[in-house]
């Protein structure tokens, strides 16, 4: 007989365990699926080459965040942490993927860079490798890979991780295009998968960050191959700042 719950993480816990264990792509027995994805380098991602995101490098441009400590949610092969160490941010990486992670400790190597890699789930990291606050916590296509429940943690993590008057800055699935499920939230628990991850609206990417103070949020620019930025416009890029 189970009777184990006790707290909110249990309840959380348990609906980790409503879905398929081919629809887990963000808990720690979803790092095969993600090795498995980044072990051929040579194929044609867009966001396998060594880019920046192009709204990441606008919001520095025009000065809308400046360097500080910066943690980079689900950091893939480092593109976007290499950018920001180039910057003069002191920088913490993440990512579930240990070869997602050995690409980007490489990248940091023939760069030059001094950026702290952590391999694991950033949920359970944050307040032990993830410590202190961050001026800035940026997330390029981790949070739409969240089952809904997972917000709660999610939310948990920025009130715990970011710092009064610091940023967070988003992409994620729009609605209406390819790419993300438009599908309601209980839809995914009837299905018991993510259907490659969920779109979301202007509107409610509001209010679930609501306790922040939006700065920008519009669709991210078609960046053309020889562009030196990264960028999909079936993609949101949002800036929010935590008031001091």
């Amino acid at each position: 007989m189970d009777r184990n719950i006790r707290t909110v993480e249990d309840v959380l816990q348990l609906l980790d365990g409503l879905f398929t264990p081919e629809a887990d792509r963000w808990t720690r027995d979803a790092a095969s699926w993600w090795d498995t994805f980044y072990a051929d380098r040579s194929r044609p991602v867009p966001f396998f080459a060594a880019k920046p995101d192009e709204n990441l490098a606008s919001y520095v441009d025009r000065g809308l965040i400046t360097p500080g400590r910066a943690l980079d949610l689900g950091c893939g092969p480092g593109r976007n942490a290499l950018h920001l160490d180039s910057l003069g941010f002191q920088v913490d990486a993440v990512d579930l993927s240990p070869t997602a992670i050995g690409w980007a400790e490489e990248r940091a190597r023939e760069a030059g860079a001094c950026i702290r890699f952590h391999q694991g789930n950033a949920f359970t990291l944050a307040g032990t490798e993830l410590g202190g606050r961050y001026d800035l916590i940026y997330d390029s296509g981790c949070f739409h890979h969240l089952p809904p429940h997972r917000r709660i943690s999610y939310l948990s993590l920025l009130d715990r991780l970011l710092a009064p008057g610091g940023h967070f800055a988003l992409t994620c699935f729009t609605d209406g295009k390819a790419g993300g499920s438009d599908l309601p939230d209980a839809a995914f628990y009837r299905d018991a998968r993510l259907h490659g991850g969920l779109a979301y609206t202007p509107q409610a990417l509001r209010r679930i960050f609501s306790d922040l103070t939006e700065v920008e949020l519009r669709l991210m620019r078609d960046e053309p191959p020889e562009s030196p930025y990264f960028g999909e416009p079936f993609l949101w890029a949002a800036l929010f700042r935590r008031d001091a």
